[in-house]
């Protein structure tokens, strides 16, 4: 049975992604006569480049296929590559073919980077993603599904006072309210067209009438916060997801006449845009998260006691500029403490309802529905509420199943996760909010503990040791350990001022 949304690829071939072989891309080029293979990957920077190569005889495009093509590691991975030996291979991955979105005459792949021994480049984001996923599987047997809550903002002219947004109340607009239906769609079909992995899409609490700023691309814009959550996959492909989707987002409002940012906060006062995580073990297939009460089970704990262990350092590549730490403050629905409970959005992991024992719900509401629906794998997650829209993706998701792994390993991680669980609103009782370990208060603070802790990261050898070096260079290079005292002795309309200029200065990172 196929859907709208179903991947053309898949229609043509009858295959699923994962069964696609060379023969299968050739037959898809020629059923559709593409003129071009369109080759994305991610660099140092966290943004997906692009290589364009035109179909111009069957040699050509299965030596490519087969083969890859060179590019220039000096200028990919600046600092981490010399000049001197700076070829590396991009390869094809034929599991992640589309029809490109916005050329109807490209078929386009995520490729992986293999170095001058054909061995995947160890500094490579989706490589130290994979090895992390791999070394999780290795130890438990089990597998890691991770979905993203990818958050943004919808920047663009408009002068209309009809239907206008309360501030702070965007949260599941409807129109005429919220003014950017058309491009949301737009945006969910292009994803799950590609991904195959999208849960929904809404609008999230973020209003902004007219924004003041230094920045010409913002300033007097209108803003609408959005959210696209995705579905679980496999942590690794999920790295994939959120690095494409950020890329087709970005197109999509940009054919629009919008901007689309993800930086972690645009104005004092106004939602931040996080990119939670959410984690799931599975065995065989099946969700394992609870236990045969309904429980959360023994391995659950375990993922949510790694979490809380690496938490402070995961903020390394999941909050990686100054405006991150002006997001991580108390009543805006960020966290600011290790720790966690249920359905609490103020701990730092938190447990979502998750169906159990819940039965096909819709036979409640629909008497005429005589047929229950049994759903073959499970629904829990938990879900880490770090991380924002300046993370390097692939090495958040790494960072969090080194963390599980490590959870999974410890023998007393049970014991560890229980004495960090909470109850109600961490930030309206003092007494337990002093107890618990803070998060860093800046990206130097974030630095020290990630240098500290590198060791967890650079064992197995999932982190080299020059990501290493790098990723804490560029925290340091924020030079914001005394951002919050400096803003603090400002008179309030420079202090703002102040703070619109560190909000505004990421608007495209990663």
């Amino acid at each position: 049975m196929s859907f709208a949304l179903t991947n053309p690829v898949s229609l043509i071939t009858g295959k699923m992604p994962n069964e696609l072989t060379r023969a299968d891309i050739l037959t898809v080029l020629e059923t559709r006569q593409i003129e071009r293979l369109t080759l994305h990957y991610t660099a140092l920077d966290g943004k997906l480049k692009e290589l364009k190569i035109p179909v111009q005889n069957r040699l050509q495009t299965e030596r490519i296929l087969a083969t890859g093509e060179r590019v220039d590691g000096s200028s990919l991975f600046k600092g981490l590559v010399d000049t001197g030996v700076s070829d590396l291979y991009i390869i094809p991955d034929y599991r992640t073919a589309f029809f490109n979105p916005f050329d109807d005459q490209s078929l386009d792949f995520i490729c992986r980077f293999l170095d001058r021994d054909g061995n995947r480049l160890s500094f490579a984001h989706d490589t130290v993603l994979f090895n992390a996923a791999s070394r999780f599987k290795q130890v438990t047997g089990d597998d890691l599904y991770a979905l993203g809550e990818l958050e943004f903002y919808l920047l663009w002219d408009h002068d209309s006072a009809l239907y206008p947004q309360v501030q702070q109340r965007g949260y599941h607009s409807s129109a005429p309210y919220a003014k950017s239906g058309d491009v949301l769609n737009e945006m969910l079909s292009c994803i799950a067209s590609i991904t195959g992995s999208v849960k929904y899409g809404h609008y999230e609490v973020g209003t902004i009438d007219k924004l003041v700023s230094l920045n010409p691309e913002l300033n007097g814009k209108m803003a609408e916060q959005v959210e696209i959550e995705f579905l679980p996959a496999p942590i690794a492909d999920m790295g994939d997801y959120l690095a494409l989707s950020k890329w087709m987002i970005r197109n999509i409002a940009y054919k629009y006449g919008m901007l689309a940012t993800f930086t972690p906060k645009l104005e004092e006062g106004v939602a931040g845009s996080g990119l939670h995580v959410h984690i799931a073990r599975m065995r065989n297939g099946k969700n394992i998260m609870l236990d045969s009460t309904g429980k959360l089970s023994r391995e659950a704990r375990q993922l949510v006691a790694g979490l809380c262990e690496y938490a402070d350092s995961i903020t390394a590549v999941g909050n990686t500029v100054a405006s991150s730490y002006l997001r991580l403050v108390p009543d805006q629905e960020a966290p600011t403490r290790v720790c966690w409970s249920d359905l609490n959005r103020s701990a730092m992991v938190r447990v979502p309802l998750g169906w159990s024992d819940t039965g096909d719900l819709s036979r409640k509401i629909n008497p005429s529905q005589d047929v229950s629906f049994t759903d073959p794998e499970g629904r829990q997650t938990v879900e880490l509420r770090t991380g924002d829209g300046s993370a390097y993706v692939y090495l958040l998701l790494a960072g969090i199943a080194l963390a599980c792994t490590s959870g999974a390993e410890d023998s007393e991680s049970e014991e560890k996760a229980a004495k960090l669980y909470v109850r109600g609103n961490i930030f309206e009782n003092r007494e337990v909010w002093e107890k618990l370990t803070p998060l860093p208060r800046h990206c130097i603070e974030s630095a020290k503990i990630f240098s500290r802790k590198r060791h967890l990261y650079e064992a197995n050898g999932v982190f080299p040791l020059s990501l290493t070096d790098y990723l804490i260079r560029q925290l340091e290079q924020e030079n914001d350990a005394n951002l919050a005292r400096f803003l603090a002795g400002l008179a309030p309309e420079a202090r703002l001022t102040e703070t619109r200029r560190t909000l505004h200065k990421d608007i495209h990172l990663h």
